[in-house]
């Protein structure tokens, strides 16, 4: 059955929000789980954390950054067009129990999946510090909402346009050197930032979690194509994930899976903005 685009818009610059018909999924969907969306027939796969869900409404909300073809196709696409397949949840829901004081961390569009995380762990009865950051102003996402679902909320700004002039990790290490007690962080943005976070908290012995989003393909664990070494163990991130002890997660393994493609998808990318040019879509 075809998914239909209810609401779409631009919420910082080539980052958009899109809100799906998708009563099944939005009535299933938790914390932490995710999507895998293909536009039409001949689309490949991509996986999307879910930013939002509403079972009354029955829609799931998506937020993606432009970033290769598919998703410059799905930038393009508006309120009332169909997408093919939204298949979910997937994955393993967040742990989110009642622990005390947690500190959720989102960088950039990882501002995105911390949200309805924000919100889960507030109902569950703790104490919620958000912290959120890009690099800069224009691209900060879902201020609003996080500081609605936050006990606290902090803002940190690479150039200092915004809040905290420096890393999002800066605002962390402050917190916790204040004394205040801590029971878990949860760091999801890019894997750079979640390695360097869990390298910075890892003195402090407070529980680190982070969402990883490897090189997906089917969602189901089939595949093996989001293999991750976690412990020195195998995991897959579509089935024993997302969510991962960050101290235990090989960061450097990571990130050179992630780069494995990118000669491939910059040609794929550059031969469909080729194709967009020659028929005058720009």
């Amino acid at each position: 059955m075809p998914y239909t685009i209810i609401e779409k818009k631009e919420i910082a610059s080539s980052v958009h929000m899109m809100k799906i018909l998708a009563p099944d999924v939005a009535k299933a969907a938790k914390a932490g789980q995710f999507i895998i969306v293909r536009i039409d027939e001949t689309s490949e796969r991509v996986p999307l954390t879910i930013a939002d869900f509403d079972a009354t409404e029955g829609t799931v909300t998506i937020i993606f950054q432009e970033m290769g073809k598919t998703t410059k196709q799905l930038a393009k696409m508006a309120a009332s067009d169909e997408l093919q397949d939204f298949v979910g949840p997937l994955g393993t829901p967040a742990d989110v129990r009642e622990l005390g004081t947690v500190i959720l961390v989102g960088g950039g569009v990882g501002i995105a999946p911390v949200y309805p995380q924000a919100k889960a762990y507030s109902e569950a009865g703790n104490k919620v510090i958000s912290v959120i950051g890009a690099r800069n102003e224009s691209l900060l996402i879902l201020e609003d909402e996080m500081r609605a679902a936050s006990d606290e909320l902090h803002v940190a700004t690479d150039d200092g346009s915004k809040g905290h002039h420096g890393f999002v990790t800066d605002v962390v290490k402050n917190i916790l050197d204040s004394g205040e007690k801590i029971a878990r962080v949860v760091v999801i943005g890019p894997p750079i930032l979640m390695r360097v976070a869990a390298g910075m908290l890892e003195p402090y012995g407070v529980e680190t979690l982070v969402s990883l989003n490897p090189i997906m393909i089917d969602g189901t664990g089939m595949c093996g194509g989001c293999r991750v070494s976690v412990g020195g163990e195998t995991k897959f991130a579509c089935v024993d994930g997302p969510e991962f002890d960050a101290h235990k997660v090989d960061f450097n393994l990571l990130m050179s899976r992630l780069a494995l493609y990118r000669n491939e998808e910059s040609k794929c990318l550059d031969n469909h903005n080729h194709k967009c040019t020659c028929k005058g879509d720009n």
